[in-house]
């Protein structure tokens, strides 16, 4: 006996999981059913032979059903449930029910027990599970009545109208079932692609979101905080400095853009960021103890412009105060300190529309998992922390 495949995904249930999911379960148990049925009909068949059986045609036609069995099992199997192997199924079937005077012994035939009866209801199930309605009904009642044409030559047409009743419940039962079944698996598959679709309308819309965030936030740390620097007279212009300030911001977002064009989320040390970081701020005074310590790419860039906006912060609103930067990693956390003993303020009342704190610093860390904590008080300074828990 050949072997009989294991029946591969079709592509169908990725893209319709539900359409997919019915295709491969209604060629699979069609498939088995049609196998069993062979086999056994085949056993059983043979085990009754008593005229008006004749051997010389039971033989050849049990032989060519089990071989037709086989074959239908491996192309389902490995094709799935074609039309030609609908009709083939079908053919046979009909076939074998109008030769049941030679193929059944008249004391198997009553009660709707014999081997062909098993075949017919087999087929207009298998039928009605596999192909369209308009195919299958028409099919379910030509084998009805080939079964009734053959029991009824046989001289049983009780077993005749018993039988055909039944297939005829089989068909119909059968055909609803699998037409509401198709129905309902259309909707869910519907509904599955909508979802699909939202769910990716949305992942743009975010990236869209996070993409303007981020500009947004270099445009605040620089271009823009030069500007305010220059309308609240912290920086004279035009000078020396303000071109010095104006070259520094362009070389940021250069490198900004140079960096999200070719991301690096490899090992970053966030030291030497820091450092970059206070070179960009000549003008302020900061003290700095730096741990060596290296963190990814991403949160490197997170922490070391998290930094820049809370320092360009005290330059733009604490011009003359001292700032201090601290970078240390306690129980597998990176943190970053920026404190400064400039006149603070109160963290309540920032008004909603204010860009820093909100985007630059707090926005900036939450997009790498990360914190930020800031303390302030009127005449008290401010100390802003930065941490990022994902050193282990």
């Amino acid at each position: 006996m050949s072997a009989v495949p294991t029946p591969t995904t079709p592509p169908a249930l990725l893209d319709n999981p539900a359409g997919g999911a019915f295709a491969l379960i209604f060629t699979t148990l069609p498939a088995l059913l049609r196998l069993t049925c062979g086999l056994v009909g085949a056993a059983v068949a043979l085990a009754v032979r008593t005229p008006p059986v004749e051997p010389a045609l039971l033989v050849p036609a049990v032989a060519a059903l089990t071989a037709w069995s086989l074959w239908y099992a491996v192309r389902a199997l490995r094709h799935g449930v074609t039309g030609p192997l609908v009709a083939g199924d079908v053919a046979l079937t009909a076939a074998t029910c109008l030769a049941i005077p030679v193929l059944v012994a008249p004391e198997v035939l009553p009660g709707e027990g014999s081997w062909v009866a098993v075949l017919a209801s087999t087929t207009v199930i298998n039928t009605q599970a596999t192909a369209p309605a308009r195919w299958s009904v028409p099919a379910g009642l030509l084998v009805t009545a080939a079964y009734a044409a053959g029991a009824h030559t046989a001289g049983n047409p009780d077993e005749a109208t018993a039988h055909a009743a039944t297939l005829l419940v089989q068909t119909a039962c059968t055909a609803m079932m699998t037409a509401v079944m198709r129905r309902r698996i259309g909707r869910a598959d519907r509904g599955f692609a909508e979802h699909q679709r939202l769910t990716r309308d949305a992942l743009v819309a975010r990236t869209a979101r996070d993409a303007e965030r981020r500009q947004n936030r270099d445009l605040h740390d620089t271009v823009l905080a030069t500007l305010t620097m220059v309308g609240l007279g912290a920086v004279a212009g035009p000078s020396p400095r303000l071109r010095e300030r104006c070259a520094a911001d362009l070389r940021t977002l250069t490198a900004l853009a140079d960096a999200r064009s070719a991301p690096d989320d490899g090992p970053a040390p966030l030291a030497d960021r820091l450092t970059a970081v206070l070179h960009r701020l000549p003008e302020l005074r900061v003290t700095a103890e730096l741990t060596p310590c290296t963190v990814p790419g991403p949160v490197a860039e997170a922490l070391a412009e998290s930094a820049y906006a809370a320092l360009s912060n005290v330059a733009r609103h604490a011009p003359g105060a001292t700032a201090a930067l601290r970078l240390d990693r306690v129980a597998g956390t990176v943190a970053v300190e920026v404190a400064d003993d400039g006149p603070g303020f109160d963290p309540e009342r920032v008004p909603a529309h204010r860009y820093g704190l909100r985007e630059s610093v707090r926005g900036r860390m939450a997009s790498v998992g990360g914190r930020a904590v800031v303390e302030s008080a009127p005449g008290a300074g401010t100390r802003i922390r930065l941490e990022w828990p994902g050193v282990h």
